[in-house]
C-alpha cells in the first residue's frame, strides 16, 4: 500500500510538471526581454561615437583641486588648535570628577570637524 501511494504522488508530480512546462516554454518566449537602463556615470554611452563637439576635460579641474586641499589645510588647522585647547582644558582639569560642560562641546566640535575633513577629503 505504500508503495502504491508513492507511486501515486510521483505521477502526480509528474503530470503537473508535464502540464505547466508548455505554460512556461510559451510565456518565456512571448516576452521580450527589455534591457535594463543603467544610467552611465559622466551621462555619455561609452559605446556611442563622440562628435568633435563633445569635448571632455582631460582630467580633474586642478583649480578645484587646490582649492579643496587648500579648505582641508585650513580645517586641519583648526582642528588641531581645538585638540590642543582640549589638552589644556584636559591638564586643568580633575579627570576623577565629572568633566565640564565646555569640555564635551568641544569634544563634539572636534568630531564635527573630524567627519567635515574626512567627507572633504573622499572628494
Amino acid at each position: 500500500m505504500l508503495n502504491s501511494r508513492r507511486q501515486l504522488l510521483h505521477s502526480a508530480v509528474s503530470l503537473a510538471a508535464l502540464l505547466s512546462l508548455p505554460s512556461r516554454l510559451f510565456s518565456a518566449q512571448s516576452q521580450p526581454a527589455s534591457p535594463k537602463y543603467v544610467p552611465y556615470p559622466n551621462g555619455r554611452d561609452p559605446n556611442s561615437r563622440q562628435t568633435m563637439d563633445d569635448t571632455t576635460p582631460a582630467g580633474p579641474d586642478e583649480k578645484a583641486i587646490i582649492r579643496q586641499s587648500q579648505e582641508i589645510r585650513v580645517d586641519v588647522e583648526k582642528l588641531y588648535a581645538l585638540v590642543s585647547q582640549l589638552k589644556q582644558e584636559l591638564g586643568a582639569t580633575n579627570t576623577t570628577s565629572v568633566l565640564s560642560v565646555s569640555f564635551v562641546k568641544k569634544a563634539k566640535q572636534i568630531e564635527k570637524l573630524a567627519k567635515q575633513i574626512r567627507d572633504l577629503a573622499k572628494g
